[in-house]
Parts: structure tokens; sequence; C-alpha cells
């Protein structure tokens, strides 16, 4: 069945998609009580998955799913319930990239859904006016917990682009099982009472953000129910008002008004300076549809996000840096050796031309050359790491050979978030659809709008503090911020082979290369390749990562002068790889982050009618949440 078939069958079709033993398992939870909370690092099976880091949002992908919706209209719910699970990383407060792979025209399409600078932003907007040297803010917890950090979100509105293009559920439908959600509440697990006592201080720091985040003054204990009714009625509003609601009526008005003067707290030593978004910057929003960018490794061909993300042209030159300097065949550290060194240079290039197309011009087709990467592959010395930073290659002097041009701009300072969250859904026709979405900094600004039950973006600190004209990532008004994010789709002689993301700032862009390096050139499954530990270098002095791999290959590496700084965790990816016979191997974080959900349809393989061995019980169970299903 065609997409376009799809959208003709909207709320009727409901798909007989068998129960896999793990749904069994689903239904009988759902009969004792609805929530569920079960983590499941890999699933195998067919007619279908949905991965994310969250077990509720999984599920509420798959039923949409199993209820006749395609891959699109399962993104759409499952970022939605994110949205209500996953708030401090996620939500219509934010925004994000959007990759979907049309199996019906077998070409790969993406949606720039990144935030925008209010028009009237001043060039010196995070300067601490008190700095007698006329420093920026510090970074955390100053810069971020602020009305000026607020980019305006683009969330909203790829959901709709999304499902005006290539769905077939309205945004009424796509959001009733999240409204659910938020409504009856979800159970509190460990991750989700750290990330807010961390945030503590900054939430406290307003005056509206506390009373749902913090009841009590105490954050909420696991295993507790967490319920977000305002954010329920928002989505309900929104479902029947359309995203005008938000862009242009009274829920803009509202946003408006707390940036603009945002509810500080009497109590707060943190500065909490006002933003300058209007409701014209609002009611100008556009999210994107623009081409993806594409590069080859190994035979493969990898699709990414073009700017304003950074990602879709920092792993391809990463990967094609790799892939002219090593065979595929290579020892392991030397595998890993160049790898690393190949990172740094990308990165160089990165923070030279990388910005917002808009207002920069970037030369994508030059970094991801083979051409290109052939020269800068010259730089790396396979005996000795170099000293870092490392410099950008001017692209208007290289001929791909072992003579390198003139160095371009040198590195910048990254202050990129941590935070964000990622799913990847694939459904019975072969869409695919890989989103990476965020609220920037885990918790975002801080600030809570009030009665509404989301948080608002800090985007904007992810342009360079300090204004320099030449600089790419400068602060203009209506500029998108460079981001680093990587939603990436594999095809295989065009047919989908891996689709894959993850949050993480700016190692999204290293998880991923490592991710795609791991699975192609060390032979790992996907599941081992996503579970493996990573190490992250950004052309910095020392190489960030896992105390797990630097156990297992600091000492190598460090006898090729590579140095290392320990992080607890890097990244909490999602994956789909595609097998044969429609067979789909779905993977999440098994550990990071505590842990993801990735399900599956049906385990069963349909037989030639189309019938699996349990769609029985689907169908018995079926008609019980048809209401969160259909359209009104």
């Amino acid at each position: 069945m065609s997409l376009r078939r799809t959208r003709s069958i909207r709320a009727a079709a409901v798909v007989a998609a068998g129960a896999t033993a793990l749904a069994g398992a689903l239904v009988g939870t759902a009969q004792a009580d609805p929530r569920y909370s079960t983590k499941t690092p890999t699933s195998k099976g067919f007619g279908g998955a949905v991965t994310s880091v969250d077990p509720e949002a999984s599920r509420i992908g798959i039923e949409v799913l199993k209820r006749g919706g395609n891959a699109v209209d399962a993104a759409v719910a499952t970022a939605a319930a994110l949205g209500v699970t996953e708030p401090y990383s996620a939500g219509i407060g934010g925004g994000g990239y959007f990759v979907f792979y049309d199996a019906d025209t077998e070409k790969v399409r993406t949606i720039d859904g990144r935030e925008t600078a209010p028009k009237a932003i001043d060039q010196d907007a995070f300067i601490d006016p008190e700095s007698p040297t006329g420093e920026p803010y510090n970074f955390f917890p100053e810069r971020v917990t602020s009305g000026v950090s607020i980019g305006v979100p683009g969330t909203l509105a790829t959901w709709e682009k999304a499902l005006d293009e290539w769905g077939s559920y309205s945004l009424r439908k796509a959001l009733k099982p999240a409204t659910k959600l938020a409504r009856r509440g979800f159970v509190v697990d460990e991750t989700f009472q750290q990330q807010t006592i961390e945030n503590q201080e900054r939430f406290e720091a307003y005056t509206t953000t506390p009373e749902l985040f913090l009841p009590g003054g105490e954050a909420p204990e696991p295993g507790s129910i967490f319920r977000n009714r305002d954010l329920a009625r928002t989505y309900q509003q929104i479902a029947k008002q359309g995203t005008d609601y938000f862009y242009e009526g009274r829920l803009a008005r509202e946003i408006v008004a707390v940036v603009q003067d945002p509810p500080k707290s009497p109590t707060t030593d943190l500065p909490v300076p006002p933003g300058e978004m209007t409701l014209e910057d609002l009611d100008d929003y556009k999210a994107l549809l623009q081409k993806p960018t594409k590069s080859d490794y190994r035979g493969y061909e990898i699709f990414g996000m073009a700017p304003s993300s950074s990602g879709g042209t920092t792993v391809g030159e990463s990967l094609n840096i790799v892939e002219q300097s090593i065979g595929k065949d290579a020892a392991e550290i030397t595998a890993l050796h160049h790898y690393l060194e190949a990172s740094a240079l990308a990165f160089a290039d990165r923070a030279a031309y990388l910005g917002d197309p808009a207002f920069v011009d970037v030369p994508v087709e030059d970094l991801l050359s083979d051409k290109f990467a052939r020269e800068r592959a010259c730089e790396i010395d396979p005996d000795e790491a170099a000293t870092k930073p490392v410099d950008s290659q001017d692209v208007d002097d290289y001929d791909g050979k072992c003579d390198p041009g003139d160095p371009g701009a040198d590195a910048d300072v990254d202050t990129e978030g941590l935070s964000t969250t990622n799913l990847t859904v694939t459904d019975k026709w072969g869409n695919v659809v890989e989103y990476t979405l965020t609220i920037e900094q885990t918790g975002g600004s801080g600030l809570l709008v009030p009665d509404r039950g989301f948080l608002l973006n800090n985007e904007l600190t992810d342009f360079s503090a300090e204004f320099d004209r030449d600089d790419p990532n400068r602060i203009e008004g209506g500029k998108r911020p460079r981001s680093s994010m990587s939603p990436t789709i594999v095809l295989d002689d065009g047919e989908p082979f891996l689709a894959l993301g993850t949050p993480g700032g700016s190692t999204i862009i290293t998880t991923v290369s490592q991710i795609l390096f791991n699975r192609i050139d060390l032979g790992m499954t996907i599941e081992e390749a996503l579970a493996a530990p990573r190490a992250s270098q950004r052309n910095t002095e020392t190489v960030t990562a896992e105390p797990a791999f630097i156990s297992e290959h600091g000492a190598a590496l460090g006898a090729l002068g590579h140095e290392f700084t320990e992080s607890a965790e890097i990244g909490a990816a999602t994956a789909i790889e595609f097998g044969k016979d429609g067979l789909l191997t779905a993977v999440a974080e098994p550990v990071r982050r505590g842990g993801g959900a990735a399900l599956v349809v049906s385990k069963s393989r349909p037989d030639k009618n189309g019938h699996k061995d349990d769609d029985h019980d689907d169908r018995k169970n079926d008609h019980k949440d048809d209401d969160d299903h259909d359209d009104d």
C-alpha cells in the first residue's frame, strides 16, 4: 500500500497487526493499570517499529501503527507523548529536525523546525551589563535561565507540516493519545527525579515552574504518578483551534508576555533578563521543507539534515575523511585513531562555515566532497594524534592532494546543551521517520508558561555569545542558531538500511558517526554498535569519553597521543535496522539515560494473506481505546 492510499482511509482503517509477546504484556498491564514503564532495549519483528527513550511514548507510537496510521502519524503522536514524559528535553516550547523517507517516491525529505531569534534581538544579548570588561553571562545557570535565551518555537509547526505533507492523521487525532497520557499521568523514574533535582535552582528562579515540577518544594519521587493536566488542556485547545492558537492566538500572547517579562522569583539570585520576542515573531514563524544532505560511505548513502543544522555536513565529512584515510579492514585501534582525528578536522570546518543558510553562505557541496575529504585526510598522521584544536581548511583552496592549502578560521567554543530527545519510526509500507527534537538544555530556559504545562526553550544560547561579524553563528534577528542535531537515514541500493539519531548537544554528531562507524567498519550488530562505549573528539585538546571506552582503548590510543576527559555517558540513541524479508531490529539504549523502549508491531512474519499468528489477540483488544484515536 502506498503512502497516498493511507490518506484515503484515514480513520476507517484498523490494522490487524498481531500482538507480540511484549505487546501482549502491554495489554495485560493496561487492563490493571494503563501506565506502562517497561524498558525494552531491543525488539525484532515485522509490520512497523517505534523506538524512543520512553516506554509510554513508544507504546503510543506502536498503537498508532496498529490502527492504520503511517510512520509520520506515529512519529508525531510519539513526539507529543515525549512532551509529556520528557518535558525537560522536548515539547511544544522547542524545535527540532524531521527526516522522512517516503517509500512511495523513494525520496528523503526533511523539515527544519529549528527555533528562530526574535527580530529585535540585540547582538550583545548575552553580555552581562554589570561586567566591567563586557563579558558574557556564565553559560550555566545564568545565560540559559532567561527570557533572552528563548527562541520562537518550531515544534508544532513541524508536526503540522509533516502531517500535511505525508501523514494520514490530522493534528487533532495525533494529539489525542498524548492528551490522555498527560491527564492520567506516568510513573516517575530515577532519571526524571534526578533531572528535576539538578534544575531545582533554575526552576525556583521563576514563580510558575515550581508549582508543576517541584510540588511542596521537592522533586517527585520515583514510582509516584506525575500528571500534567495543564498540558492536557493545552493539547486539547491546540487540537480544537489548530496551530494558529499557538502562533497567533491567546497562547501566543501568553508566551510573549512571559518572555518579555519573566515571572522572576523574588528570592532568586539569578539575573533572569527579559527577552525580545513579539507576536509578529511568532506569527511569522515557518517550518522549512528542504532537501537533505547526502554523502556516500562504504557504498551506503547517508542522508541527514542540511543547515541550519551542522549535523548532516559534519557527520558526512568526518565519515568521508575516514573513508579516504583508511580501508574498512583496518585494525581496531588504527581505525579508532583515524575516526577521532577525522572528527576533529570536520569539527574545525563546522566552526568555520556552518550557520543559518538564510544569513550565511554555507559551502555544503565542498564540505561533503570526496576531493575535500582526501585533502583533509592527508593531515592525519597514522602514528600520532595532532595537537588540538586543528585549523579548518579553506574551501576555496583545495585540490584533493596531500598539499593542504591555506587554513581557514580557528575553532570556537561550543556550549550546545546536552539534553534533547530522539525517536525512530517505520511502518508496514516502508516509510521511515527519524526525528530529533529539543528544548536545548535539560529543562530548557526553566520557564514554564503559566497554567500551560510546558517549558520554553533556551535555544538562542546556541549562538556564539560574543558577536563577531566573521562568525557564521553570530546572533542576528530572525536567524536560526547552529545545531548539532543529526537525524540520519541510511540507504543501501536505494532501500532503507538504517535510521538513527540521538540527543547530546554537539556530541550528537560524534555519537551518530560512531554508531555508523561501529556498524559498518567494525562489523558490530546494530545492538552492539549502539550500546558500545563512546568517545567524542570535537576539535578539543582532550577526547571526551565514557569510562568503559577509556578502560578498553585508552592505553593504546594514549600511546598515539590522545588524551581523555571522562564523561559518565554520551548520548541516548535510538535506531532501526532493516533486514531481509521485512525483518526490523529496533534498538534503544539499554542503560544510558535510564534506558529506552524499542517496540515492534509484531514478532510474527505475515503469511501470504497478510495475517499474523497473533492477529486474534490484537483484534480482541483493539476496541478499548478507539475514542483516543478516532477523529471527533
